[in-house]
């Protein structure tokens, strides 16, 4: 006698198991008024159904049930850990040097391969010239970035940004992140540490940015300046 595929039920019903929390609630569903009425015990008609005796299309056996729902459950645990598609994906940024070096980065600083700190320098919606040091990994995780890369948004400084300030107000800002802890060295001036491998960055474009650090100035139309700061982190084993 051949071995009964579980498998093949899938082709008796395409519905999903998800709503039947267990083998006896799919029997129930199976069950009609007039099963009731005429067998008047919930317990028989189960047992009848189980043995194909009653309901309506091809009942599951109990070990079939068990495993459509594991399998259900996989499907879904993987459907729930597949990666989220890149907000940059499929955009073209050959006219765009700015959004270009931000869609590089964009996998690596998710994965938490790459750290990158972006400066810009430009005017705000009213006209004010502002500036500040973003930490793009920060505002990857707590915005869509679509916008951003489809254009219908600037990335500009925010006051909770790593540093913040208007020119104009003369408003100043700074906040350490889940990634950096800014510090105001009055010789060297702001620095920003790395918090996963406490090796420190130095913004000053006179100075070396540190070690495993590298920086790059963006020669955009778009800003007023751009520079990104980029770190690679090194976890230690």
């Amino acid at each position: 006698m051949a071995e009964h595929d579980p498998q093949a039920d899938f082709q008796f019903s395409a519905d999903s198991l998800d709503q039947y929390a267990t083998y006896e609630d799919y029997l129930d569903s199976q069950i009609s008024e007039t099963d009731l009425f005429y067998l008047e015990d919930e317990e028989l008609a189960r047992q009848l159904i189980e043995l194909g005796y009653r309901g309506t299309g091809e009942t599951l056996r109990r070990e079939d049930f068990d495993a459509r729902k594991k399998s259900e459950r996989e499907r879904n645990a993987q459907k729930t850990n597949l990666p989220k598609q890149l907000a940059s994906a499929g955009k073209d940024f050959s006219q765009m040097p700015f959004l270009s070096a931000l869609a590089t980065r964009e996998e690596m600083v998710r994965n938490g391969k790459l750290t990158s700190i972006i400066f810009i320098r430009d005017r705000n919606p009213k006209g004010q010239e502002v500036s500040g040091y973003i930490d793009y990994a920060l505002r990857l995780k707590s915005e869509p970035f679509e916008p951003y890369f489809e254009r219908k948004k600037r990335l500009l400084p925010k006051p909770s940004d790593l540093s913040y300030y208007n020119w104009e107000t003369q408003t100043c800002t700074s906040n350490s992140s889940p990634n950096f802890q800014v510090i105001a060295d009055s010789e060297t001036g702001l620095l920003f540490k790395n918090k996963r491998d406490r090796k420190v960055i130095n913004v000053d474009p006179k100075a070396n940015p540190g070690d495993n650090s590298t920086r790059t100035e963006i020669k955009t139309t778009e800003y007023m300046q751009v520079v990104i700061y980029d770190h690679m982190t090194r976890r230690k084993n």
